[in-house]
């Protein structure tokens, strides 16, 4: 590296003395023809060369040798470096002029430097700048191929809202090409139908970067097009906005169904309604016919009794059974009025919910249902039970009706079992069970168990009126449970019953 610097310099302060002894040897050539005064002249030239491709160094050194030659072999004395007075402003003159020339050549000389450093600056830059200006262009043309492989349509548009691209899914979906589409604004060639105006979307759009939204289009054949759309703000390194990008989402299929479903449900509440207001009339017929027919009845049951005790000593055998029957048809009739009434109550009660023992409540409905029983051996096993919200009356009701059944139905036993317990517990929901070892029933028939005024056996074999099950039913739903059974033909049968802490709740327990 040192020796570099020194040939560098040999050779620049080597050109000083080889140009200015050039000038020397044409000047003295030029004077053997008689030229005169071309000495000066030739020693500038030489001067200027110097500084041009040598720099300041040299080019200083080239004024002095040229001043000290121009002395010596121009300047009288000849041959002499002495100079006399009245040659002084000559001398001096040149010597000024030299520098002069020196410091332009110099100053020029760094100008172009700096210029062609700036150039080949700029060129660098503009090289730099057309490379990276190749790969976005490159990775725009990548991720516009990647945007045509999807059949999501998306495409873009400036601030202006003029679309500068437009996707394959586009194309697929509204039926133009790019051809087309680009260049023109997409509210007029999709026809938009906004949510709301315009002018509010846009206004948020330019101050968040984002919106979102259902638009309707048209497509190219006519046909309408309802979409999730999406848009982003898209900016330039300045922060400014320059695109925007859309994507949108077919979704006419599922406004479609949302339509449908929304007119069932509105026919299901139309046809919910009239069948609450015909349940309703139905209860109010229900209970104003009971009400209605407990007054013959009593007048009916009143008079064949007194005519029983009137002519129990006239009337044959065959007469006296006849009066029997009629107050055994009375009395039945009268239990089938009175379970009636109570099951019209059950949906026109207020029900009071509360914290309650469900074990206390057990305890209670067999201690009813064995008055009935006490001739009777029964087993009883009765498992723990939580506390419950619930209305009191109302599952106390439903106890006493399962047990009862079970209590009936395991007349024909003689050792009679009958087991109550919890099958389930969870935070929301318990399900208890009476299970026992009585006749049983078809499971082909249990559909028809908790219907009113329905029997899997006959009369003349177990009593009862046919709505104990029903009135379970209703007390069980209006807790927010369901009610089931399953049995054996002369194998016992089990009820479950759900209940549900919160009243009517949304999913119903299902076994």
């Amino acid at each position: 590296m040192a020796g570099q610097l020194i040939q560098s310099r040999v050779l620049r302060y080597g050109l000083a003395v080889f140009s200015v002894s050039v000038a020397l040897g044409v000047a003295l050539l030029l004077e053997r023809f008689h030229f005169r005064d071309v000495a000066d002249p030739l020693f500038l030239i030489a001067i200027t060369v110097t500084v041009w491709y040598a720099g300041t160094g040299p080019a200083i050194l080239a004024v002095v040798l040229g001043s000290m030659t121009d002395a010596y072999y121009f300047i009288e004395p000849i041959y002499s470096i002495y100079t006399a007075r009245e040659d002084l402003p000559h001398f001096i003159i040149f010597i000024l002029f030299a520098f002069l020339i020196t410091r332009f050549a110099a100053g020029r000389h760094r100008v172009e430097a700096e210029l062609l450093q700036a150039r080949d600056k700029l060129e660098i830059e503009v090289a730099e700048r057309t490379h990276k200006l190749e790969i976005e262009v490159a990775e725009r043309t990548q991720q516009a191929s990647l945007l045509n492989l999807t059949h999501e349509p998306i495409f873009v548009r400036d601030m202006n809202d003029v679309i500068t691209y437009w996707n394959r899914g586009a194309q697929e979906l509204y039926g133009w090409t790019p051809e087309k589409a680009i260049g023109k604004s997409p509210h007029e060639l999709l026809r938009t139908v906004f949510p709301s105006p315009l002018e509010e979307i846009r206004a948020e759009f330019l101050r968040t970067g984002r919106w979102e939204g259902e638009l309707k289009h048209t497509r190219a054949d006519g046909t309408e097009v309802v979409v999730s759309s999406r848009w982003s703000l898209g900016y330039d390194e300045q922060g400014r906005p320059v695109a925007i990008l859309e994507t949108n989402n077919d979704i006419t299929g599922r406004k479609r169904r949302e339509q449908e479903i929304e007119k069932l449900n509105q026919e299901l509440a139309k046809r919910s309604m009239a069948l609450e207001a015909s349940n309703k009339e139905l209860e109010a017929f229900a209970y104003s016919i009971s009400h209605d027919l407990r007054a013959p009845l009593r007048h009916m049951g009143g008079f064949a009794e007194l005519l029983r005790k009137s002519t129990v000593a006239t009337l044959d055998e065959k007469s006296a059974r006849y009066v029997t029957m009629i107050l055994e048809a009375a009395n039945r009739m009268g239990s089938l009025i009175d379970d009636l009434l109570a099951f019209s109550r059950i949906s026109r009660a207020e029900a009071h919910y509360s914290i309650l023992s469900l074990e206390q409540l057990v305890h209670e409905a067999v201690a009813e249902a064995c008055q009935d029983a006490k001739e009777r051996n029964i087993t009883w096993k009765l498992n723990p039970l939580p506390e419950w919200y619930g209305d009191r009356p109302m599952l106390r009701l439903t106890l006493v009706n399962l047990i009862s059944n079970a209590v009936k139905f395991t007349r024909t036993r003689p050792q009679a079992e009958i087991e109550i317990g919890c099958s389930e517990q969870k935070d929301d929901h318990v399900v208890l069970f009476v299970r026992d070892n009585g006749v049983g029933f078809d499971m082909k028939y249990s559909n028809k168990l908790f219907g009113v005024f329905q029997r899997l056996h006959a009369q003349e074999a177990f009593e009862g009126t046919g709505i104990g099950l029903a009135t379970v039913q209703r007390i069980v739903h209006r807790h927010g449970g369901s009610v089931w059974a399953e049995g054996i033909v002369d194998g016992g049968a089990t009820f479950y019953f759900s209940l549900f802490k919160s009243q009517g709740a949304g999913d119903i327990w299902k076994p």
